[in-house]
This record gives C-alpha cells, sequence and structure tokens, in this order.
C-alpha cells in the first residue's frame, strides 16, 4: 500500500495536474485540435516539465536531498524557478496570442507559486493539495459542474495520500486547501477563469 501510494502521489503532483488541465483548456479553447496540443506542449514544457527537470538536476548534483524536499529550505530554488519558467509560459502565451485561459493559467501559477514561497519560509505546506484545489476550481470555472465528478475524487484521494504517506499534518493540507482556493480568487480579481 505504501509503494501504491508514493507512486500515486507522484503521478498526481501538481506538475502533472497543471499540464493535464493545460492540455484540456488548450484543446478547448483551440480552433483545431492541432493548435490545442502546440499550445498545450508550450505551456506544459514551461510550467510544469522545465521545473521538474530543474528539481531532477538538483537532486542529482546534491543540492536537494530527495524529491519531496521535506527540508523547506531546499524548496527556494525550484519555488523561484517555477515563477519564472511560469512566466516564460506566460510570456509566449501572450506574445503569440494563445487561449485566454491558458495564458491566465501561466499567470495563476506564477501566483501560486509566490505565495507558496513566501509561506514556504516560515512553514511547510502541502503543495499537492494547493495545486490539486485550484485545479479542481479552475476545471469548474472552465468546464462547469460536470468537472468535479474528476476532480474532487483526486482531490480527496490526494489528501488522503499526503496524510497517509505522513508528508504532511492535516494543518499543512488544509492550509494548502485554502491556499489554492485563495490563489484562485485573487486571479479572478483581474479577470480571469
Amino acid at each position: 500500500m505504501v509503494r501504491f501510494a508514493r507512486v500515486y502521489s507522484n503521478v498526481v503532483s501538481p506538475p502533472v495536474m497543471f499540464a493535464v488541465l493545460g492540455l484540456a483548456i488548450s484543446l478547448w479553447e483551440s480552433p483545431t485540435w492541432w493548435q490545442g496540443l502546440m499550445w498545450a506542449a508550450i505551456y506544459s514544457f514551461w510550467a510544469s516539465l522545465a521545473p521538474i527537470l530543474y528539481i531532477v538536476w538538483l537532486l542529482k548534483n546534491g543540492r536537494i536531498v530527495e524529491l519531496h524536499m521535506s527540508d523547506t529550505r531546499e524548496r527556494h530554488l525550484p519555488y523561484l524557478s517555477g515563477i519564472v519558467l511560469a512566466g516564460v509560459a506566460f510570456a509566449l502565451i501572450s506574445l503569440f496570442d494563445g487561449p485566454p485561459s491558458l495564458r491566465c493559467l501561466a499567470m495563476f501559477n506564477m501566483v501560486e507559486l509566490m505565495a507558496l514561497a513566501v509561506v514556504n519560509i516560515v512553514w511547510l505546506i502541502s503543495l499537492h493539495s494547493t495545486g490539486a484545489t485550484a485545479v479542481s476550481i479552475i476545471a469548474y470555472l472552465i468546464f462547469g459542474t460536470a468537472s468535479l465528478w474528476l476532480t474532487v475524487p483526486i482531490l480527496l484521494s490526494i489528501i488522503w495520500v499526503r496524510l497517509y504517506l505522513k508528508r504532511h499534518t492535516p494543518a499543512q493540507v488544509t492550509a494548502g486547501l485554502l491556499l489554492g482556493a485563495a490563489s484562485v480568487w485573487l486571479i479572478q480579481q483581474i479577470g480571469c477563469f
């Protein structure tokens, strides 16, 4: 069960969830499927894959001890790089007139990562629950109520898995839920989603 929980936790990590959401948004808002795939690839590379590759590089070079970075001091560089790389995604999508909600998603990634970086200075918060909450709310705002049938069970399973693996306390998971919702609310105030 522990092995399954660890694998599942990696599969539903925030970069993966946001890449899938980016693909759905791109296909939804692009005039053709190939344009949707192109925009999804641009967003997913800069906002999801590049940050993962950077974390793997940090791990291989001994800059971080473990992939999940339980020591909050190890999270500073990954958060900073994630903000910059999401900024690159935002710039490319904006410059070449990409899907509006995808542009908002890249902007959201910057806002959420900034908030996580600030909280991280003093306290470990659940990035998984923050991301899963945000994905669930954003999917609801874009695709409607039907999306909740998929996203809410995933969100609940992520909460369970993070607690089961003892990666976070209930307070850290709850704070992640609140931060994810607050970040979506904040980005909505500038007209997104």
